[in-house]
């Protein structure tokens, strides 16, 4: 992506924050206020649950397999393997 310069005034308290926070997450101050916009913008949540979802298509059928199929659309918000009425799982216990 191609970089654009965004010239920023700010007072020195300001500045010398901005410094020993990039500085103690070891990136330049450029990068640390580029995050913190991000971050603000909500791109980086946008970025992991979009990471998650894909992460949880890919190995459904794994989890499925290993767990049973969980909230299976019966409305119930029970998972599988609990039983309807009690809400107690397999071994009987909540």
């Amino acid at each position: 992506m191609a970089k654009t310069q965004l010239n920023v005034r700010v007072d020195e308290t300001t500045a010398e924050a901005a410094r020993q926070r990039a500085l103690q997450r070891g990136m330049s101050v450029n990068r640390y206020i580029e995050e913190l916009v991000k971050q603000d913008a909500g791109e980086v949540g946008r970025t992991f649950v979009e990471a998650a979802s894909d992460f949880m298509k890919q190995y459904e059928s794994v989890f499925a397999e290993e767990f049973g199929e969980f909230g299976a659309g019966d409305g119930s918000g029970k998972g599988a393997g609990e039983d309807k009425d009690t809400g107690t799982g397999r071994a009987g216990k909540r």
